[in-house]
């Protein structure tokens, strides 16, 4: 089922954005730039706001029936975007590897295509 899936993904990823976001917010302001600690807190709430997309293709998917592969791909492609956009942000921030912010827009463009997925799939339902 792949609406189950969805869901616990996005609760899994929504609980790791809380802890993520807590250890930016209590255990690196002192041991970060204030650009450094600004790009990794916006790695956090991207990642919140698409653990809770997923959660939410994943209702769609369970009170539509599910059955096309665009709800698929929305959820997927929303995970790939927070692995891509929020884990380079995380890692960019707290290694200063400088050459990572050329894969954050992947992830950006990964996070657009999952929501043009979910779009046509609502519009096709």
């Amino acid at each position: 089922m792949l609406w189950k899936v969805l869901v616990v993904l996005g609760a899994v990823n929504a609980a790791l954005a809380v802890g993520i976001g807590a250890f930016g917010a209590h255990g690196l302001e002192s041991r970060l730039s204030n650009r450094m600690l600004e790009t990794y807190h916006t790695g956090a709430q991207y990642h919140m706001y698409h653990s809770l997309g997923l959660i939410a293709i994943g209702a769609v998917a369970a009170y539509t029936g599910g059955g096309s592969a665009l709800v698929g791909w929305a959820g997927w492609l929303l995970f790939a975007g927070i692995v891509l956009f929020s884990g380079s942000l995380y890692v960019l921030s707290l290694s200063g590897i400088s050459w990572l912010g050329a894969v954050t827009p992947l992830g950006g463009v990964a996070f657009i295509a999952g929501w043009i997925c979910l779009i046509i799939y609502v519009l096709k339902a």
